[in-house]
């Protein structure tokens, strides 16, 4: 893979550029999405920003979001929207398998694909791009490509509102090691070209549902584990939970950071039962490695202290093997 500024040359003059990230977008996700797409438009660019799936409710503030194409939802406007595309940027992700169903159509292109990425391990795919793991998100990574290119100046108050949006939730509003100096030096310098942070903060934190808060309420009373002795907390969720609760995309977003806000705890586990599969997401605090946990049981991966994983057996099954493994490696 070529270095992130050896692409530079590419845009030098008008481009149509496919932009799109990982199924199931977060925060970083559409934030590093929409920041570089105003930047591209700013540039003389077209743009095509693309999802492979749906947009959770709490994002739909961000500015443009209405631009973005949902590839469940219409995948024949994507597909034409890549034909028409010269470059394809890809963020927040760096192994096709992450769009899920969208891989095959993304591994078929023949547009140079365009990396910019904080996770570690990527896959060949890319021919020019950056992933550097001790970033704290992909939109401080959006932030440094446009100072690299020599467009701090083209940065406004809408482009900071979408990279903050990222830098913000990836660093659990900048409490995470991975917040350092440069983090900080960045909003700063946004806050500088006018961004309103609060907003942006009760747009994501303070805008819940009655119906999320009465579910959230229910999986920690009902559905948490802890296990003191092992420094860990569980939490799962059944699909009749999700099914009761009406429960929407993004209103699990952050559960399972709650079981490390208890004293001694670690070590945090959420899994789920979805439709499509058994899904999985671990956290931890100090030295435990559940980039390495994952990986080693559970296909998965992502960082040192923020991972996902995904199972092939039953939700009762992967239960029963998940406090297995917790009782054999004492986290």
């Amino acid at each position: 893979m070529n270095a992130i500024q050896d692409c530079l040359s590419l845009l030098q003059s008008p481009q149509s550029i496919f932009i799109t990230t990982h199924h199931k977008p977060d925060g970083d996700a559409i934030g590093s999405v929409m920041g570089l797409a105003h930047y591209f438009i700013k540039k003389g660019h077209r743009v095509f920003p693309v999802s492979p799936s749906e947009v959770p409710d709490f994002l739909s503030w961000i500015p443009g979001l209405e631009t973005v194409y949902n590839y469940e939802a219409e995948p024949k406007k994507v597909e034409q929207a890549l034909d028409e595309s010269s470059l394809i940027f890809c963020l927040d992700f760096n192994d096709l398998g992450r769009v899920r169903t969208m891989e095959t159509l993304l591994a078929s292109a023949t547009q140079p694909k365009i990396l910019i990425d904080h996770h570690l391990f990527p896959k060949p795919y890319f021919e020019y791009g950056v992933s550097d793991a001790s970033k704290s998100s992909t939109c401080e990574m959006i932030y440094d490509f446009i100072n690299t290119a020599g467009d701090n100046a083209l940065i406004d108050e809408t482009i900071g509102a979408c990279l903050y949006t990222g830098v913000m939730t990836d660093t659990g509003s900048f409490r995470f090691p991975a917040t350092k100096a440069s983090v900080h030096r960045m909003i700063a310098d946004l806050m500088d070209k006018e961004l309103k942070h609060s907003p942006i903060h009760e747009e994501i934190y303070d805008n819940w549902t009655e119906g999320r808060m009465k579910f959230l309420g229910y999986i920690l009373k009902e559905k948490m584990e802890i296990f003191p002795e092992l420094h860990s907390g569980l939490i799962t969720i059944a699909q009749k939970d999700i099914d009761d609760y009406n429960v929407q995309t993004g209103d699990t977003e952050g559960l399972v950071n709650y079981p490390t806000s208890i004293a001694g705890i670690r070590f945090a586990t959420l899994i789920i039962e979805r439709k499509d599969g058994i899904k999985m997401s671990f956290r931890s605090k100090g030295n435990f490695d559940v980039n390495t946990f994952a990986r080693e049981h559970f296909n998965g991966g992502g960082h040192f202290n923020a991972s996902g994983g995904q199972s092939s057996q039953s939700f009762t099954e992967t239960i029963l093997r998940f406090k297995k493994i917790l009782s054999e490696i004492h986290p």
